[in-house]
């Protein structure tokens, strides 16, 4: 279990980081679906391995980063939903 768990907070770091760089090489929009699709599988990942090691600071970033993740993309989602009214 020990091992899944550390698995899944280097997941989470690798999505963080690859997401980072695609957004800062300009090779992915900041502002799309896809960037913040990343960030919130990534910050959930991290916040489930945080929460396994009882690194608490580092799980409450990543609740709030994921909270961020999700508002941004259910903002995306809406004028979707607008239009197709």
């Amino acid at each position: 279990m020990e091992l899944l768990l550390d698995a899944i907070g280097w997941i989470g770091a690798a999505l963080l980081l690859t997401g980072y760089a695609l957004v800062s090489s300009s090779r992915m929009s900041g502002d799309g679906t896809s960037y913040q699709l990343i960030n919130l599988m990534g910050s959930i990942c991290l916040m489930v391995n945080s929460g396994y090691n009882d690194a608490w600071p580092s799980a409450g970033l990543n609740l709030v980063w994921a909270a961020i993740g999700a508002v941004a993309l259910f903002k995306l989602a809406r004028p979707r939903e607008a239009t197709a009214k």
